[in-house]
């Protein structure tokens, strides 16, 4: 990589690195929580600590902590984070606690072994790097000032994060028009980025009154909600100007009167970012030369694994979809795809299967009252704004 002039002189060598892998669009690193060795996903939209299965045996509870998502809040019990070393590097956690939330399934949702997620407060300290190009989380050393860097706007951007969000990476998107919103940066979010509809509204992005055509599902913490996908074009996302991108918008107002949502993976996986919360500077390096995205073809089957019967449930089929035409309702099982008999899945891998090149075909087998069904569907844009 051929580094510019203009900050080749602040980009001292870091103090140490820590690899990650890249799972279903989540960073996974190993870690040791309290001694026990585990897999977290990264999740910088996530305040606290360490979330994990209520599996693992990390120590006796110490109390319980209330969580917000992007639409509700439920409550969660506690343990206290004693120690957290990811690969050799020992991290400073002295008061953190560990969040534990029985019945979640990491490794499932991420395809990746995986049994938490690794959230910001941990990095406050830091001045640190996601680095997506290689691969590596990098700490670098107190003196590391990124606020000296001389960006040049075209594939360099230093920004100041908003002042809202003491443990939250709060940056802005601009719409064409000059409008604000306020977007967390989350490695967390697997979507391009996620708002709600009466944001979009607020900023003149969507007609006040007009429903949305395709009417699909997002799983957030506290449940399942409905969503949509548009298109948005012109914005600049955290200081980078974007052509054309594929939003997930929720259909409820936001659990926060702060933040807006956040911006997700499929943006964030260009750039190297580096973060200095004390200093509360942002350095994106975008590596790709990317940073929009396009649409992609839905069969508008949204389902999910049930405990309950062991089986991948339909949940929600977009109405105006192939699967809406070709009869499949909500509480059919979801038995196999392209031949394929399915196992136990995770809601994120089971749409991943579903989406696909527009024009695509996909063969589906589900069951209803005991009866096999099997169909040819079609995947097309079930995204609003084309």
């Amino acid at each position: 990589m051929i580094i510019p002039l203009s900050f080749s002189l602040a980009l001292a060598a870091p103090v140490a690195e820590v690899p990650f892998v890249i799972g279903d669009n989540a960073i996974i690193v190993e870690a040791q929580v309290n001694g026990r060795k585990t897999g977290l996903m990264f999740d910088s939209g996530f305040s606290g600590s360490v979330k994990l299965t209520g599996n693992l045996n990390v120590g006796p509870p110490s109390g319980s902590v209330r969580l917000r998502d992007f639409v509700g809040e439920f409550n969660a019990q506690t343990v206290g984070l004693k120690s957290l070393k990811l690969g050799s590097t020992s991290l400073n956690v002295a008061g953190q606690e560990i969040v534990q939330i029985p019945g979640e399934s990491y490794t499932m949702s991420y395809g990746v072994h995986c049994e938490g997620i690794l959230g910001l407060e941990p990095f406050i300290g830091q001045i640190f790097e996601v680095n997506f190009e290689r691969s590596v989380f990098r700490f670098h050393s107190p003196e590391t000032d990124i606020s000296q860097r001389k960006p040049d706007n075209k594939r360099t951007f230093l920004l100041r994060m908003l002042p809202i969000g003491t443990n939250s990476i709060e940056l802005p998107v601009e719409t064409p028009t000059g409008q604000r919103m306020k977007l967390a940066l989350d490695t967390g979010n697997a979507f391009y980025a996620t708002t709600h509809r009466d944001v979009l509204v607020r900023v003149g992005l969507w007609p006040e009154k007009e429903k949305p055509k395709h009417m699909g599902t997002s799983w957030v913490a506290s449940g399942p909600v409905e969503s949509f996908q548009t298109v948005l074009k012109g914005l600049t996302v955290f200081g980078v100007p974007v052509e054309s991108s594929v939003w997930s918008i929720i259909d409820l107002p936001s659990s926060s009167a702060d933040g807006d949502g956040t911006v997700g993976f499929q943006f964030l996986r260009n750039f190297n970012i580096t973060i200095d919360m004390a200093r509360r500077r942002v350095w994106l390096e975008n590596f790709t030369g990317k940073a929009s995205t396009a649409p992609v073809g839905d069969t508008g089957i949204y389902a999910f694994y049930d405990t309950r019967v062991k089986r991948n449930r339909v949940w929600r089929v977009t109405p105006g979809s192939s699967a809406d035409e070709a009869g499949i309702k909500r509480g059919d099982d979801l038995l196999g795809v392209d031949g394929n008999e399915l196992r136990a899945m995770s809601f994120r891998q089971l749409r991943q299967l579903m989406e696909g090149e527009a024009g695509s075909q996909v063969s589906v087998a589900v069951s209803r009252d005991g009866i096999l069904y099997r169909h040819e569907l079609e995947r097309r844009y079930l995204v609003n704004g084309l």
